[in-house]
């Protein structure tokens, strides 16, 4: 799966209508300040992260913890952002998530464009957020992410992250399939990936 690199990073309006609260999934990329390369390198095809790659995992990993209805799926590290599925579980009986092969029975199918770029500032969370929406998720994590990855480098106030993320509605169980399998295979793609600094010099 091949994405538009300009459309990720284009300030977008939000889907009108759509309630980013309610149940379902979303796939998710988060990509570093200035797309520095903090988290570690690929090697022979394969993600090797760094203390700061692994910090940043556990606070993805946390996330559950923080926000009761939110299950994680397949993610990824990669040197200088991430990629992730998130997914809201509100009611056990009208969603069934099978947790031997990660598999959600019902995605929601909106019928409108559902791929966008996000602009957020990590916190406090602006008028109007809600506190169990996607927005109030990531903001939450870009803040602990950012907060621990500073005080690792001493750095307190850096940026770490891109104001933006993108976002995808996941709409049904093909493109759920497709989503994982473009994740699973990023760091083998990353020669050709768009926020590879070696390939936006060259271009």
């Amino acid at each position: 799966m091949k994405f538009n690199s300009d459309q990720h990073h284009r300030r977008s309006i939000r889907l009108k209508g759509y309630d980013y609260t309610q149940q379902g999934a979303y796939f998710v990329t988060i990509v570093t300040h200035a797309r520095e390369c903090l988290f570690g390198a690929i090697q022979n095809g394969a993600m090797q992260s760094n203390d700061k790659g692994n910090a940043v995992a556990e606070c993805w990993n946390a996330l559950p913890r923080h926000f009761r209805h939110v299950e994680l799926d397949v993610f990824v590290m990669m040197p200088n952002h991430l990629h992730g599925i998130l997914v809201f579980v509100w009611d056990a009986v009208d969603w069934r998530w099978d947790e031997t092969n990660r598999r959600g029975e019902a995605l929601t199918d909106t019928g409108a464009t559902t791929e966008r770029a996000v602009n957020v500032n990590a916190s406090p969370l602006p008028r109007g957020t809600q506190s169990r929406s996607l927005n109030a998720v990531i903001q939450n994590f870009k803040s602990v992410s950012t907060r621990k990855l500073n005080q690792m480098r001493d750095s307190r106030g850096a940026a770490v992250w891109q104001r933006n993320y993108y976002e995808h509605i996941i709409r049904n169980e093909r493109d759920l399939e497709r989503i994982r399998a473009y994740i699973v295979n990023n760091p083998a793609a990353w020669s050709d990936d768009a926020e590879n600094p070696a390939r936006v010099n060259k271009n």
